[in-house]
């Protein structure tokens, strides 16, 4: 046979478990029978089968319809006196049972507590008029008879609470859970972003400087050689400086488990003459002129600052079609502005045109988004004298102490005004 799992089982526990409460609450009330109004003992009368089938019968249903379920037991023990039987607890057992149920699935706290004292005062008064001459014991009966369906009432509006706050915290949980989910998914999409910006940033730089040597190695190949071989020699610094670069960034990518390699710091300002001397080996003439108090970045910024320059004078190359490039940084007191410019007509001319005449890139889009990351701002086009201009303002903390700002400088050296230059040298 199939194993009926589960699903099967527990149907099959829900039976027997309301088989062995109508059992349970139908011997009950035949007990309650055996107690006669003189308060002899005798075997049950018909009377008390029938109110103990009748009463029962309706017991299965409690769940489904619980008010009709404790009307139906409460007019069973209204007949009980008439019947000729004692009201007595145990014979209530069936009423003390839809009790608990009806509470059990009240929506309201207010109107459990109705319900269940309507149906407890209607017992207690069903049996008040067969008693002339009530004594203690009568009296200590009624008032457990009344107070039976009230305790059950509280039970199972006890219950109910309970079952209403393992609902809520489980369904908090499966809340903190989706939260969770969503949060890691939402981290893992920066975290690619960023990467694919950095693979961007360093292909984009070492790929266009490669094809430039490469470009003036072909061009010169026939009347210059030594110029060649030279152009050749840096092409291949170029390449293997490329080849580290996208070993350094993909090694991010390893998994936990891998082994770890020592990773180099995050390039900065404080690379910057080394990134201008790249240009140069390419044949990019770069000066570079910095002003105001120079002061250490948060490592967010200096490597945005780095990237915005290293992409801005790699589209220069691409694109701007001149050997000369200006970089300028002005340290104010609460941003760093830093631009870019180049004096070119916008279009190449000569054996490169060909190989840099492509479509558009992201390069303009990942500056600026980079800008706006660590709460920046970046503007680029051209220049009325001509040219390219990438303009990038770049928050700055606050100095801590005017006398000591030059000392805490990103490469800048003075302590009003530091001015320098540096040239790339030209291939």
């Amino acid at each position: 046979m199939a194993n009926p799992g589960d699903g099967g089982r527990r149907p099959r526990r829900t039976r027997w478990r309301e088989a062995a409460v109508t059992a349970t609450a139908f011997t009950l009330c035949l007990l309650g029978g055996v107690v006669q109004v003189d308060d002899t003992l005798a075997p049950p009368p018909p009377a008390a089968y029938l109110i103990a089938a009748a009463s029962c019968a309706v017991l299965p249903v409690r769940h489904r319809a619980p008010l009709a379920a404790l009307a139906a037991t409460t007019a069973a023990g209204v007949l009980v006196p008439p019947l000729g039987l004692l009201l007595s607890p145990p014979i209530m057992a069936p009423a003390v049972i839809a009790a608990y149920a009806y509470a059990l699935h009240a929506r309201s706290e207010r109107r459990a507590a109705a319900v269940v004292s309507l149906a407890a005062a209607v017992l207690l008064l069903a049996a008040t008029p067969w008693f002339e001459d009530m004594s203690w014991q009568d009296a200590s009966r009624m008032a457990s008879v009344a107070a039976f369906p009230l305790v059950a009432g509280v039970l199972g509006y006890s219950a109910h609470n309970r079952r209403a706050y393992l609902a809520a915290v489980e369904e908090r949980a499966m809340r903190a859970e989706k939260s969770r989910e969503s949060e890691a998914r939402r981290r893992v999409g920066e975290e690619r972003l960023r990467i694919a910006r950095e693979l961007h940033d360093l292909v984009a730089h070492q790929i266009t400087l490669a094809n430039a040597q490469a470009t003036v190695a072909a061009h010169l190949f026939d009347s210059r050689p030594e110029q060649t071989r030279k152009s050749l020699t840096e092409l291949v610094r170029t390449t293997s400086d490329a080849l580290d670069d996208l070993r350094a960034t993909v090694g991010l990518l390893r998994q936990s488990g891998d082994a770890a390699e020592p990773a180099e710091p995050a390039p900065g300002l404080s690379r910057l003459p080394t990134l201008l001397e790249s240009f140069g080996r390419a044949g990019l003439k770069v000066s570079l002129e910095q002003e105001g108090t120079a002061r250490q970045l948060p490592p967010g910024v200096d490597l945005t600052a780095y990237r915005i320059v290293q992409e801005a004078l790699t589209n220069v190359t691409k694109h701007a079609g001149t050997g000369s490039a200006r970089v300028r940084l002005v340290w104010n007191r609460d941003t760093l502005t830093l631009t870019v410019a180049d004096d070119g007509g916008g279009a190449r001319t000569g054996p490169a045109a060909t190989a840099s005449e492509r479509a558009p890139g992201y390069g303009l889009i990942g500056m600026r988004e980079r800008a706006t990351a660590v709460g920046g701002r970046l503007t680029a086009g051209s220049r009325p004298e001509g040219g390219f201009l990438v303009s990038t303002e770049l928050p700055l903390p606050a100095a801590r102490n005017r006398a000591h700002g030059a000392g805490d400088g990103g490469g800048a050296e003075g302590e009003e005004t530091a001015r320098t230059e540096g040239t790339g040298e030209a291939q």
